[in-house]
């Protein structure tokens, strides 16, 4: 699987045709609409909201929650996209053409912020080192409460 991180669409979708044509599926505009909505709005999506995006930004497209679950399933498998677990919530997936970054959740909100620190991942490294364990990758979620909830609880009790 090639690196696809800052890839453009052109260069995504060919890599995806590849893939479907692997798994001795048939490209359609269903498949293709649910890369394009995930290439063009940078954020995370549980199926169902992925779902209600693509339903609303291809009105004329007739595209089934099943297709998008086992769209979803199949770019994961091949590391074009990849997920965060909310446990009983289910999962919420981003497309991998971004730059590594990492993630705080809101355990109020599900609201995601990615951020990059390159001490955090200088750290990381030396632990690894420290160890012998040879880094290969790693998927880092902070959870706790972010601000405008916490104004909110701050109301709250005022």
């Amino acid at each position: 699987m090639p690196d696809i991180e800052n890839m453009q669409y052109d260069s995504l979708l060919v890599i995806f045709k590849d893939i479907l044509k692997k798994n001795n599926l048939k490209f359609t505009k269903q498949r293709e609409a649910v890369l394009k909505t995930m290439y063009d709005n940078s954020d995370h999506f549980s199926p169902e909201s992925l779902y209600m995006l693509i339903k609303k930004t291809y009105p004329e497209l007739n595209v089934g929650i099943a297709t998008v679950y086992r769209t979803l399933n199949l770019l994961e498998e091949s590391h074009m996209v990849t997920s965060l677990s909310f446990g009983s919530s289910g999962k919420k997936f981003e497309l991998g053409n971004k730059p590594h970054h990492d993630h705080m959740i809101c355990n109020i909100c599900d609201e995601i912020i990615e951020f990059e620190d390159e001490e955090i991942e200088k750290k990381q490294e030396e632990i690894a080192n420290k160890y012998g364990f040879k880094h290969t990758g790693h998927l880092m979620q902070l959870y706790g409460v972010c601000s405008k909830c916490q104004q909110k609880q701050k109301r709250k009790e005022e």
